[in-house]
């Protein structure tokens, strides 16, 4: 999962920026408890840093993680 994630930088350069945590570390707690995780998921958020899509656990799917990303930078330059 983790090469999938820092792949997306390169499927979407210049509009994705990766950032792996480790959620073992008591530092990646907050962030989990944030957004409703168990123990671990994929968030994505806006320039902002407010979390716009994610997923859970062990239920993420690359292909609804790419298709979020297309859809946020679709409404974003529609926005622009």
């Amino acid at each position: 999962m983790k090469t999938a994630v820092s792949g997306l930088e390169k499927e979407f350069p210049g509009d994705v920026k990766t950032k792996n945590l480790n959620a073992k570390k008591s530092r990646s707690q907050r962030v989990i408890k944030e957004a409703g995780f168990q123990t671990h998921g994929l968030i994505i958020r806006n320039a902002k840093g407010e979390i716009v899509w994610k997923q859970a656990d062990h239920t993420v799917r690359m292909d609804e993680v790419r298709e979020a990303i297309r859809k946020l930078l679709d409404q974003n330059s529609a926005g622009s």
